[in-house]
């Protein structure tokens, strides 16, 4: 059964952008990341089941472990964006190169894709999730690594999956991010969640304590101001942490450390895209001195130090951090 993602977002989608016609074909794409999210929360779902947990053996471009739903949602999503034929070329943290799809006039789309964000908790059963920026492809712009190389403030929209209790899509457009929750009776996305903007208090941070030795003094002292005004949260799952934070209204911190300096998280899809909809939710997403969507990509790869959510928190935090 194909999910009716496309159809019900007819309406948000015009009042969303004004009947843009530079964004036609937008529902498709969304559309399309609809129907793959559905096979990979499937995936999930049967996952013990079917013998479909653990590593394959492989590790990615980053070196690190591939998981067997890694390799599972990758390719699922990648033949959803090819099948859409809306999507010229594809960027994914499981592929080294760029995906070309499609160099026609319907292909006017990038996207960037993280396609099972914490895939190592599917095997204990914890909250996993798939990320998502899209970005406009001009007329007749080649299909190459350029195109994919472009700052998140460029983004049409961003999208992220949580594969959870429940799973819940949640769509974000300029001015806009609606949540929409899986039927699975029917197979469709339902708006559940319409309007997100994130709290003006802020409840929850959610960083990973046990590299608290490894900060520097700054980070650090931003930390401990968080530990004694907020309550901890952390499930180590990217998506899990920033989904609670942007209903509940939370910080997700993330930093370089003396290891890292560079920080551990992807710019371009992770970073940039659930940059994206923390801004257009009334939120804010950093480094640890610069606003994510204006830096200008150097690597399809490239890593970054993360700190986005609410935005008189996040504010505070760089404040203290960079001095």
């Amino acid at each position: 059964m194909r999910a009716s993602v496309s159809v019900s977002l007819d309406g948000f989608m015009e009042s969303a952008w004004g009947g843009d016609d530079g964004l036609a074909g937008l529902d498709v794409v969304v559309g399309a990341i609809a129907d793959g999210a559905r096979q990979v929360h499937d995936q999930a779902q049967a996952a013990a089941i079917e013998g479909a947990l653990g590593a394959t053996g492989e590790t990615n471009v980053h070196g690190e472990m591939v998981q067997v739903l890694d390799s599972a949602g990758s390719d699922i999503f990648v033949e959803a964006m090819r099948g859409c034929g809306r999507v010229a070329a594809l960027g994914s943290e499981e592929i080294e190169g760029v995906e070309a799809l499609g160099d026609g006039p319907a292909h006017s789309y990038v996207v960037q894709m993280d396609p099972v964000d914490g895939s190592s908790n599917i095997d204990v059963a914890v909250t996993i999730g798939s990320i998502f920026g899209i970005w406009r492809r001009s007329p007749g712009e080649a299909v190459s690594e350029p195109l994919l190389l472009r700052p998140g403030r460029e983004q049409a929209a961003a999208v992220y999956v949580v594969y959870g209790s429940s799973t819940v899509m949640v769509a974000a457009t300029p001015g806009a991010v609606n949540g929409f929750t899986l039927d699975g009776v029917s197979g469709d996305f339902v708006l559940t969640h319409p309007a997100i903007t994130i709290p003006e208090k802020c409840e929850y941070y959610s960083t990973n304590e046990g590299n608290f030795g490894k900060l520097d003094a700054r980070t650090r002292e931003a930390v401990s101001r968080l530990r004694d005004s907020h309550s901890l949260r952390y499930v180590g799952s990217l998506v899990a942490d920033f989904h609670r934070n942007l209903l509940k209204g939370g910080i997700f911190l993330y930093p370089g450390d003396v290891k890292s300096p560079e920080g551990k998280l992807r710019l371009m899809y992770e970073a940039n895209p659930l940059g994206y909809v923390a801004e257009q939710a009334g939120g804010a997403a950093y480094s640890d001195r610069e606003r994510i969507l204006d830096i200008q990509p150097e690597a399809r790869h490239q890593r970054t130090p993360l700190i986005l959510g609410n935005r008189r928190e996040v504010e505070e935090t760089v404040r203290i951090i960079s001095g």
